[in-house]
């Protein structure tokens, strides 16, 4: 008994010294996080923790693409091997009520000053009419009724989209941290340019008031405390619409069709097999999403209704896929991230989380200082400059790389002029050009002119074509599609700028270090 004492004793000892002993540098031996030895700080947050609504998504390799019957004959996602990174995402789509959340916050805080930013991110209730139905009933009340709380937005933009993301990035993280007590929560004198802005934060430009902030070791500092710094790991990575590729991935769920590194059939749904109806014996025979049967049926025969909605249903209707997410076929199409092209897999394209949309900014400084929007209150961005050092990658707007926009134009190069537009000649529209010189280190004097079109006519009014750098990618079928779309593999497209009664969206967000969970 005296030996076991002994020992327990020296194990408690050890554990108080350990616990006492200060952390070193592996590469100085330096202590770290003691302002004796100059204040480096490591921080004890070493895991993303999961933001709310969100479902992790284990990334890995998969076919994207069609692995099925183009019946449309678009050609327009040859099937193809990609990776994703593991990421997170929404269960659901994003809500009525959620959406509200974003319309009321807004409305608190630009609606008095700025009421135009207000009517700027509100949906677009008139998508629901068409010229030939009935529909004003959704008109008036699917945004706004209790009802309809917990159905998915829709009537929203692509860009209203990208904006409720960054609304959302700002509530959760300045959430985190009244939660730890950094900053006051103060919600009386709401203002847009004094509310709580991530980036605004992070850039040391935050005007709200703080509380408790972290002590800073830095000796140069005299004791003054600092505000929380993206070394710290607090903070959440933002969120975002997931990219073309990380919707497809999420919505084949390929997590439950795996078996040691092999993936042993390839769905042609989110679920598995090639049935719309359920083999469950509990729910034999139920379809397993909203969808239009056929012309004129979208919701089956009185007293046996099929899949029982004829617009959207909530958005925790149906069975979730693997990942546990709901509606990645039917009810509402969904926004992604990316700009549309018919070939989303170019000769020497990216095989490692591929997205066609990157324009690279950076902040806009003033005198020394991160400049400030004075309606908004949020950082002033602009492009990053052309460097022509770099290897990967030479201007920040990267949209137009390898789509053909180049290889397609008709050039001369003894004139160094290219056919930008097509125009019609007097009475017997003959056809014909102009030229204009084209600077091969320019980007702007090639760029959208496999796009650019003159409409035919005496008017000789330019019109844009269907596709170009404000068409974003729709994944997933909807209320309004036939079977066809429920198809992951499929994709169609629409302008950024509109909206329309059968898309709506969800949000991502990146996972930061391991890329499977503990």
């Amino acid at each position: 008994m005296k030996v076991l004492k002994t020992v327990c004793l020296f194990a408690v000892a050890c554990l108080l010294l350990t616990a006492c002993s200060k952390q070193k540098s592996a590469v100085t031996g330096w202590n770290l996080n003691d302002s004796e030895w100059g204040g480096f700080e490591k921080s004890p947050y070493n895991e993303q923790m999961t933001g709310p609504g969100l479902v992790f998504i284990e990334g890995g390799s998969f076919t994207m693409g069609r692995v099925s019957d183009d019946a449309r004959f678009e050609w327009n996602n040859v099937a193809h091997t990609v990776n994703v990174s593991s990421f997170y995402m929404d269960e659901t789509e994003v809500s009525n009520i959620s959406y509200r959340e974003f319309v009321y916050w807004m409305q608190r805080a630009y609606g008095e000053e700025y009421p135009e930013r207000v009517r700027a991110i509100y949906p677009d209730t008139n998508a629901w009419r068409d010229k030939l139905a009935w529909r004003e009933e959704m008109v008036d009340f699917y945004f706004q009724s209790p009802i309809y709380d917990d159905y998915p937005v829709v009537g929203v933009t692509w860009e209203q989209a990208n904006q409720f993301c960054v609304w959302r990035t700002d509530r959760v993280n300045e959430k985190i941290l009244v939660d730890k007590g950094i900053i006051v929560l103060d919600q009386t004198e709401l203002r847009g340019e004094t509310a709580f802005q991530t980036d605004v934060y992070l850039a040391g430009q935050y005007r709200g008031e703080s509380k408790n902030e972290l002590e800073n070791l830095d000796p140069a500092a005299g004791g003054e405390p600092r505000q929380v710094r993206r070394e710290d790991g607090i903070l959440l990575p933002n969120y975002r619409l997931p990219t073309e590729a990380e919707w497809e991935f999420a919505a084949l769920g390929l997590v439950g069709n795996t078996y040691d590194e092999r993936i042993i059939e390839h769905k042609t749904y989110p679920w598995a097999g090639t049935s719309l109806r359920s083999a469950n014996k509990k729910y034999y025979g139920q379809f397993l999403a909203n969808f239009k049967r056929s012309r004129g049926d979208a919701m089956g025969v009185a007293g046996n209704l099929n899949d029982g909605w004829d617009y959207t249903a909530p958005v925790k209707w149906y069975f979730p896929n693997d990942y546990g997410l709901y509606h990645m076929a039917g009810n509402v199409s969904e926004w992604t991230a990316d700009v549309y092209r018919k070939d989303v897999n170019p000769v020497g394209g990216e095989d490692m989380n591929p997205f066609r949309g990157n324009v690279y900014r950076m902040p806009t400084y003033i005198d020394e200082e991160i400049a400030i929007n004075d309606t908004t209150g949020g950082i002033i961005y602009k492009n990053v400059d052309d460097d022509m050092n770099r290897r990967n990658y030479r201007t920040a707007d990267n949209i137009n790389y390898l789509d053909g926009d180049y290889s397609s134009n008709i050039y001369d190069y003894q004139s160094q002029g290219a056919i930008t537009e097509w125009v019609t000649v007097g009475d017997d529209e003959e056809d014909s050009f102009e030229d204009e010189g084209l600077n091969m280190n320019n980007p702007d004097s090639v760029t959208n002119q496999m796009y650019r079109r003159v409409a035919r006519g005496t008017s000789g009014d330019p019109v844009s074509s269907l596709i170009g750098n404000k068409v974003r990618v729709v994944k997933g079928g909807s209320w309004n599609d036939r079977a066809y779309y429920l198809q992951p593999g499929t994709r169609r497209y629409y302008d950024q700028d509109r909206s329309t009664a059968w898309i709506g969206f969800r949000c991502a967000m990146d996972r930061l270090g391991p890329r499977v969970l503990k």
